[in-house]
């Protein structure tokens, strides 16, 4: 696939070593290596164990909690840069802190910005990404940004279905414009669920926006964390007269009593993908893997070609 004298080199970091082999597997190389050494206070070092010396190096690593997952990649970025690779792609399958994309409530961190900030002063010429909770994050770097979209994942997964009467669903107000791109790009009908809350991770009132009667519904959402606000939607849908309630999210975070909750909801599946591994197995939740088009990207970048053909909606 390396159509130049550049030679492409992929890490991965302890977090994503799962997802890491199968993007290097489908680009067809096998992993770097790297060695990673925890001392007795907990501070960690790592070190690449072969020349990256001119060459177009990608780091594959989500930074979903610990927050150390993020640090690695940082020191990863800093080893790359001071052993003079040629370019440095961070490969980041699922960005954390992008939902403190602005300050919502006076005396706040911006911690997004200030992700973007910490690895630029790293050394990152370039990100790749997936899903962003606000698109607007591309804006925080200076350097460019592939955001890539689940939706060429999920909605092949979808058209598979082969639902007749399909609604697409938003979970909340935020999630309404992909909500609208999936249904423009199925033909399908749309429906808004409207929450408010008065503390983080906890809805209080769910209203529907729309007609679901007697309709098979998907609801569609970047992160699924807690899993409340969705399950709260999935049941109030199949209260007002849905057929069958699916949910499609991109990152499953899946934290507190998130497994419990879907477990106990009307929900026939959960549909997320691998840019976060699951905590554990559940007969509700089915794994799409983003290897293959994390490869094919990896390839396009790499030789210089559009990657828009990579995208659906």
């Amino acid at each position: 696939m390396e159509s130049h004298n550049n030679p492409v080199k992929i890490f991965s970091g302890t977090s994503s070593l799962y997802l890491a082999e199968q993007i290097a597997a489908k680009y067809g190389k096998a992993l770097g290596k790297v060695s990673f050494t925890r001392f007795s206070d907990g501070e960690f070092q790592t070190a690449y164990e072969e020349s990256v010396r001119g060459s177009d190096l990608f780091i594959i690593q989500s930074t979903f909690p610990p927050t150390e997952n993020l640090f690695e990649l940082l020191l990863m970025i800093d080893a790359a840069k001071r052993a003079s690779a040629r370019h440095i792609i961070a490969v980041i399958p699922y960005m954390g802190f992008a939902r403190q994309d602005r300050k919502d409530k006076p005396r706040v961190a911006i911690g997004a910005k200030l992700v973007a900030n910490l690895l630029q002063a790293a050394g990152v010429t370039r990100i790749m990404t997936m899903d962003l909770h606000a698109d607007q994050i591309q804006g925080f770097f200076d350097v460019p940004v592939d955001h890539l979209y689940s939706s060429s994942i999920f909605i092949p997964h979808i058209q598979e279905l082969n639902l007749t009467n399909l609604t697409i669903a938003a979970p909340d107000m935020g999630g309404s414009k992909r909500a609208n791109a999936y249904a423009k790009y199925l033909d399908a009908g749309m429906a808004i669920c409207y929450k408010e809350r008065k503390v983080a991770n906890k809805v209080d009132k769910m209203t529907l926006i729309g007609s679901v009667e007697g309709r098979d519904v998907i609801l569609i959402d970047d992160i699924i964390d807690t899993a409340g606000t969705i399950t709260m939607a999935a049941d109030m849908i199949m209260d007002r007269g849905a057929k069958s309630i699916r949910a499609f999210c991109t990152h499953p975070v899946l934290s507190g009593k998130a497994y419990e909750r879907i477990e106990n909801s009307k929900i026939t599946e959960l549909v997320v993908t691998d840019t976060i591994p699951l905590k554990q197995q559940s007969s509700k939740i089915k794994v799409l893997t983003v290897a293959d088009l994390f490869a094919d990207v990896v390839s396009k970048v790499h030789n210089y070609e559009s990657i828009s053909s990579s995208f659906i909606c």
